[in-house]
């Protein structure tokens, strides 16, 4: 039973750690955001992909323009994972589906279908 226990307590401190908003207009979406929460909506660095997003700690917020993939269609939150090829082995064996693997994020959905992208921890 101890294992168990210990993911609850992950689970207690997990949360997103981004959330990421596909935009029709880029532009008005990082104006709406930054009003909004009173933070810059900043260009990425390359190493975190296209777009822009915040960079004031905690949950960041990222704006990207609207495409044709899985995580285009509605805001999408991502979680922080230390080792990503075993959280999406676990997504599987879980009930769950990965959508669009990669090395440094991926998306995926859960058991019910919703969803979410896994982000590897800087570092692993």
């Amino acid at each position: 039973m101890r294992r168990p226990l210990r993911l609850l307590r992950q689970m207690a401190t997990a949360g997103p750690s981004l959330i990421e908003f596909p935009a029709d207009d880029a532009k008005r979406a990082r104006r709406f955001w930054t009003g909004v929460l009173g933070v810059e909506v900043e260009p990425r660095p390359a190493a975190e992909g296209e777009g822009w997003q915040t960079h004031a700690g905690a949950t960041e917020v990222g704006v990207h323009i609207r495409g044709r993939g899985p995580g285009d269609t509605a805001s999408l939150p991502y979680f922080t994972v230390e080792d990503l090829p075993a959280a999406l082995d676990r997504v599987s064996a879980l009930g769950g589906t990965v959508v669009h693997p990669g090395a440094r994020w991926a998306i995926c959905r859960d058991s019910e279908g919703s969803p979410f992208g896994l982000a590897a921890a800087d570092g692993a």
